[in-house]
């Protein structure tokens, strides 16, 4: 059992960033690949950013555009979302997420979901 929770969330205006953060309760965390997707309102939810566990590939949804810089601190089992030049676009509840699989942004791939946090864009 993996439990993931969420900080970081909040009200920022167009242009601005936030670091989100997702703290896992496991031990054997470095051996996840952890993501980030989001939900907007009405949407399905959507992959944002992922790190695999060894050797820590990285991967982006197109969207991200280079705004986003994902990263894992596997001694402090935390898992960061760094994002700039924000949009309200970018408007949704973000959650971290955790999977045996090496590479996938598949939702269905990720047993382990944190409780998600609000992150809102205003113009």
């Amino acid at each position: 059992q993996v439990q993931l929770v969420e900080s970081g969330g909040g009200m920022v205006q167009a242009g601005g960033s936030l670091r989100l953060s997702c703290s896992a309760s496991t031990r054997t965390f470095s051996s996840y690949t952890v993501g980030w997707f989001r939900q907007a309102p009405g949407k399905e939810r959507k992959f944002v950013a992922l790190v695999s566990w060894f050797p820590g590939r990285t991967s982006y949804q197109d969207f991200v555009n280079g705004r986003c810089t994902i990263s894992r601190d596997n001694f402090k089992n935390t898992l960061l979302l760094q994002t700039n030049s924000l949009k309200p676009d970018d408007t949704a509840v973000y959650y971290c997420a955790s999977s045996r699989e090496i590479i996938s942004t598949d939702p269905r791939s990720y047993d382990y979901w944190g409780q998600g946090t609000q992150v809102t864009v205003s113009s």
